[in-house]
C-alpha cells in the first residue's frame, strides 16, 4: 500500500485538489484508493458532501482511543459515489488535539498504526493536511511514504514554501526513515507574466525536488468540486485532469524522474 500526503504550510494551494484528482485517476486504472481529510476546516469532506461540524465517526475517533484494530479504523470509513474510493472524514473537533493531547508519547504515530490495519483493503491512501505544523501534520509526515507540496505559482505563496521546507527539514532531522518529497507547481496561468516569473524562481530556488512540469488553472476544477466527483470523473480530457494524470505517470515511475531525490535524517534538504 503506497501513501501519499499533500501539505504545504499556506493554505489555497491545492492540496485537496491534487489528492482528490489523483484518487480520480488512480480509481480509474482499477486502484482501490482511500483519501484521509486530516484538516479541522474539512475541505476534503465537505468536496464529497459529509458535513464535517456533524461528523459521528471521524479521524478524531481514532485519536481518542488507543485501538489500533481492523474493525475499529474501519467503522471510521464512509462511501463516496466514486466505486473503490472511501474516505477517513475529518471532523472540526480535530482542531482541539493539540491542546489535549499535547506532549503525550506516542501521538504521533496514530495514522500510521490506524492505516497498518488497512494494509490489505487499499492500494493508495492519500492524505490532505492542514496548513500548519502540529500533531496531524506530524501524523501525515510519519506516516507517508512520499510528500507531495503543491505551491500556488505567484511569490507570496513562494515564502510559505520556504516554512513547509524547514519545517520538514527540523522533522526529518529526528526521522530515521527517508521521505520522497515532490514540489508541485499549481495553479499557472502561462498568460501571466506573475506566474511565469513564480516557477522560474521556483525551480530556481528548489532545484531538482520541483516536478518538471504543472498543474494549470483550469475552471473546471471547481466544476468538478461542486458535482462532488475527481475532474477525470467528471471530464477527462480538460488541461487539468491531463495535468494530474502526468503527475501520477511521474509518481508511479519514480527511478526514471532523477528530480525526485530521497530527504533523509542525514543529508536533509
Amino acid at each position: 500500500m503506497k501513501i501519499w500526503a499533500a501539505a504545504n504550510q499556506k493554505g489555497g494551494v491545492g492540496k485537496t485538489t491534487t489528492a482528490v484528482s489523483l484518487a480520480g485517476h488512480l480509481v480509474s486504472q482499477g486502484a482501490r484508493v482511500l483519501l484521509v481529510d486530516m484538516d479541522p476546516q474539512g475541505s476534503m469532506t465537505s468536496y464529497f458532501g459529509f458535513d464535517p461540524d456533524n461528523m459521528p465517526k471521524s479521524i478524531y475517533s481514532l485519536f481518542q482511543s488507543d485501538e489500533f484494530n481492523y474493525q475499529h479504523v474501519s467503522s471510521v470509513l464512509i462511501d463516496t459515489k466514486v466505486e473503490n474510493l472511501k474516505l477517513m472524514p475529518a471532523s472540526t473537533a480535530l482542531a482541539t488535539l493539540d491542546r489535549q493531547l499535547g506532549t503525550k508519547e506516542g501521538k504521533g504515530l496514530v495514522l500510521k498504526k490506524s492505516l497498518a490495519t488497512l494494509e490489505e483493503q487499499f492500494d493508495y491512501v492519500l492524505i490532505d493536511c492542514l496548513p500548519m505544523l502540529g500533531i496531524l501534520m506530524v501524523n501525515a509526515l510519519a506516516a507517508c511514504n512520499t510528500l507531495l507540496v503543491p505551491v500556488q505559482t505567484e511569490f507570496l505563496a513562494l515564502k510559505g514554501l520556504d516554512r513547509m521546507m524547514n519545517t520538514l527539514s527540523m522533522i526529518t532531522k529526528s526521522s530515521k526513515s527517508a521521505l520522497e518529497v515532490i514540489i508541485v507547481p499549481t495553479m499557472f496561468d502561462r498568460r501571466t507574466k506573475a506566474a511565469i516569473e513564480s516557477l522560474r524562481a521556483l525551480r530556481e530556488t528548489y532545484g531538482n525536488k520541483v516536478w518538471d512540469s504543472v498543474i494549470p488553472v483550469d475552471t473546471k476544477f471547481r466544476e468538478a468540486s461542486r458535482q462532488g466527483l475527481p475532474i477525470s470523473l467528471m471530464n477527462n480530457s480538460t488541461r487539468g485532469a491531463k495535468a494530474y494524470l502526468a503527475l501520477l505517470d511521474t509518481l508511479l515511475t519514480p527511478k526514471q524522474q532523477p528530480h525526485l531525490k530521497l530527504v533523509s535524517s542525514k543529508n536533509g534538504f
